[in-house]
C-alpha cells in the first residue's frame, strides 16, 4: 500500500503551516495514463466547433456546359470550368461540417480525473490554503496571495468550497489563473495548471463529483 499523499498547507494570510495529509478520494496514488490520454483527447476533440466547410462541384454555381470543344483547338481538354484546378472553381474532398464530439464512460472520466490529481500531487505540486475569502473583487490581492504561495510565475488552478464570486473575479483578468468549484473541474484543466490550489473546507467537506457537472467539465464546448 502506497503511503499516503501530502501538500503544503498555508493559512488564509498565506503564513506557511505543516502538512497536511490528502484525502484517499481522489488522492489514492493511481496515475493511469491511458485515461489522461483519452480524457485530454476527448476534451480538446469537443473544443472544435466543427463549422469548416467548402463547395463540391455539385455546389458551385455554374460550369454547366463545356467551356470549349474536346478537341482541334490545342488547348488542354476542359469539361468545366468549375473544375478543381480552375480558379473561381470547386474544392476536391472539400471540409463538410461535423461534430467531432467523443463521449468517455463515466468510470474513464473518474479515473482520469484521479490520475491527474495524483499526478500533480506527486510532484508537490498541490497547495491547501485554509481558505479564499475575500471582501470585494481584487486582483492585485490575489497575486499577493500567490506570490506568498511561491506561485508567482506558475499556470494555477484553484479549487474553491462552492462558488466563489469574488476569487473568480479576482482572477478572470490573470491569463494563468484559471478557478472551478472543487468537484467540477476537468482532467484538462488539472493537467493543464503547474499547480493546484485547494480551500481546506473543499476537501473537508469530501465534496464528491456529480455526474452531469463532471461530464460537462470533461467534454468542454460541445462540437
Amino acid at each position: 500500500m502506497t503511503a499516503p499523499l501530502t501538500a503544503r498547507y498555508f493559512k488564509a494570510d498565506g503564513k506557511a503551516g505543516s502538512e497536511r495529509s490528502l484525502p484517499v478520494d481522489p488522492f489514492d496514488g493511481v496515475v493511469n495514463e491511458a485515461s489522461l490520454h483519452a480524457a485530454v483527447k476527448s476534451y480538446l476533440a469537443n473544443q472544435r466547433q466543427g463549422t469548416a466547410s467548402a463547395k463540391t462541384r455539385a455546389q458551385v454555381h455554374g460550369g454547366g456546359r463545356k467551356p470549349w470543344r474536346q478537341k482541334g483547338t490545342g488547348r488542354a481538354r476542359a469539361g468545366t470550368i468549375r473544375s478543381p484546378i480552375w480558379r473561381g472553381g470547386a474544392v476536391a474532398f472539400p471540409p463538410i461540417p461535423r461534430s467531432y464530439r467523443e463521449d468517455l464512460p463515466k468510470k474513464v472520466r473518474r479515473l482520469a480525473r484521479r490520475s491527474a490529481f495524483n499526478t500533480r500531487a506527486s510532484e508537490d505540486r498541490v497547495v491547501v490554503v485554509e481558505n479564499l475569502n475575500m471582501e470585494s473583487p481584487k486582483t492585485r490581492q490575489l497575486v499577493k496571495l500567490l506570490e506568498k504561495l511561491g506561485l508567482g510565475e506558475q499556470k494555477v488552478l484553484i479549487l474553491t468550497v462552492g462558488h466563489s464570486p469574488t476569487v473568480y473575479l479576482s482572477a478572470r483578468n490573470l491569463a494563468d489563473v484559471q478557478v472551478q468549484v472543487y468537484g467540477n473541474e476537468s482532467t484538462y484543466q488539472v493537467l493543464w495548471a503547474d499547480s493546484i490550489v485547494i480551500e481546506e473546507g473543499a476537501l473537508a467537506e469530501g465534496e464528491s463529483v456529480d455526474d452531469s457537472s463532471a461530464a460537462v467539465a470533461e467534454e468542454g464546448n460541445d462540437a
